[in-house]
């Protein structure tokens, strides 16, 4: 699939535009105590669904690669061996799916995104972030909620490398925003002055995501 091709329908892809549309899964509470762990119309599960746009693309570390380009003073290209020799992190965190399913815990390892913009530098008028996937997907989300303390570029979970159906060799986590904002295969980052929105974004769901204020679709 070429860079910038929109991914092709799928079942999963039709049936979340109809969810969008009926407005399904919203519990009618607006928020709960930021005290209380799980989200508002949440449930708590043991394993890790896997959802995606009807394709997993499996990429070989060998010719993967990272681009980090916009309004940054240093743009980046990195291979798997540049990507492991910056500063490795573990993180522990919650992660919160829009179909309402919710995990507790995860061990992530990889590359604090807080590091990454280091290296790249942003620029004082970068205010957001779009990304891109090797699927063709892309989400949006605020800068500075792409550079939160628990962020991280991860490459293994739970102590083994990330498997491809979850989004290896590497993919973003943003733990405190639905987990579509969570680019799975991730390839590239692209800092600007102005949000716009991305795939799921323009198919009815909202443009921020906070499952504590229940933001699932754009009218929420």
């Amino acid at each position: 699939m070429s860079d910038d091709q929109t991914p092709a329908d799928s079942k999963l892809t039709t049936s979340k535009r109809r969810w969008a549309a009926e407005g399904k899964f919203l519990t009618g509470r607006i928020s709960r105590p930021e005290a209380e762990r799980l989200p508002p119309g949440q449930h708590l599960v043991k394993n890790w669904p896997v959802l995606d746009l009807g394709q997993q693309p499996v990429i070989s570390t060998d010719t993967w690669r990272l681009e980090v380009r916009g309004l940054v003073e240093t743009p980046l290209i990195l291979t798997w061996t540049a990507f492991q020799a910056i500063e490795q992190s573990n993180k522990t965190s919650d992660i919160h799916c829009v179909t309402t399913w919710s995990r507790y815990d995860n061990k992530w390892k990889g590359v604090s995104t807080r590091d990454l913009l280091d290296l790249a530098m942003p620029k004082p008028e970068a205010a957001y972030v779009m990304l891109t996937s090797y699927d063709g997907y892309t989400t949006n989300l605020p800068l500075s909620d792409f550079a939160a303390e628990d962020a991280i570029l991860a490459t293994a979970w739970e102590g083994l490398p990330l498997t491809p159906e979850h989004g290896g060799p590497m993919r973003l986590v943003v733990p405190h925003l639905y987990f579509w904002k969570s680019a799975k295969w991730l390839r590239r980052i692209e800092l600007m002055p102005a949000d716009q929105g991305g795939f799921w974004e323009k198919n009815g769901y909202h443009i921020y995501g906070d499952p504590w204020r229940e933001q699932r679709y754009s009218d929420d």
